[in-house]
């Protein structure tokens, strides 16, 4: 037998999608199948015509490029977030990134929304100091979320496991991954203050136009939905900036 609802989402929904949707499961007696990866080769499976209800995606490119060809029938945003630096350095978040020998892993611009945010925080970088956002790109390791990148262990977070593997010094990626990160030791999550940060902006696309589907939509954008995105470290649509 075959689930009901196809979701597929981001890999970055993980921590929360996974309570999320066994307490939406629970209430509601739906089931749903759940695929995660890099947003944009997930995109790429569904124009390639590969059955999806739903599509929970780390930006709004994605579902905005499905509404206009056709193929989503509606999107919404359900959550917000921004990005931060994973390393085992001291020294505050400019400090760290203007440092030459440090090594910086992020995620695959194209392919994952991680790095295309990743992209414009560089860009937004040399309008603060010239130049720097454009040494950052020459320094940047895109390490995963591509076609061909490393495989991070199940279980494990991409950002430690790729600093505790010497992969990079120093990682940049989304900063719900704090909550997640608190309390070990031997990794820290720095900031990087709201003012020269980036507004990540999650969407869902509808691609079938059910109750059940209905259902799981009306679920995440409501009350428990976004109190698992706030568990999680998410902003909530509620959530003032």
């Amino acid at each position: 037998m075959s689930c009901p609802i196809t979701l597929f989402a981001a890999g970055s929904l993980r921590l929360a999608f996974t309570p999320l949707i066994n307490q939406f499961t629970s209430l509601s007696g739906i089931d749903v199948c759940v695929e995660y990866g890099p947003a944009g080769l997930l995109r790429e499976r569904i124009e390639a015509g590969e059955p999806c209800a739903l599509f929970a995606s780390a930006n709004r490119a994605h579902p905005q490029q499905l509404l206009a060809s056709g193929r989503a029938l509606s999107a919404h945003t359900f959550c917000w977030n921004q990005l931060s630096l994973t390393t085992r350095k001291t020294g505050e978040w400019l400090e760290l990134l203007r440092d030459p020998t440090l090594r910086i892993g992020t995620s695959t611009p194209g392919c994952d929304p991680s790095g295309d945010y990743t992209w414009a925080l560089f860009d937004s970088l040399d309008v603060l100091e010239p130049g720097l956002g454009q040494r950052l790109r020459e320094r940047a390791i895109p390490l995963v979320g591509g076609r061909d990148t490393v495989k991070v262990p199940n279980g494990e977070l991409a950002s430690a496991w790729i600093i505790r593997q010497g992969l990079a010094d120093l990682f940049i990626g989304y900063a719900h991954y704090a909550t997640a990160l608190a309390g070990q030791p031997d990794i820290r999550c720095v900031t990087i203050p709201t003012d020269h940060n980036i507004r990540c902006e999650y969407q869902l696309a509808v691609l079938e136009a059910s109750k059940n589907v209905k259902a799981l939509v009306d679920f995440i954008l409501a009350r428990d939905g976004q109190t698992c995105l706030a568990s999680a470290g998410f902003k909530t649509l509620n959530d003032e900036w």
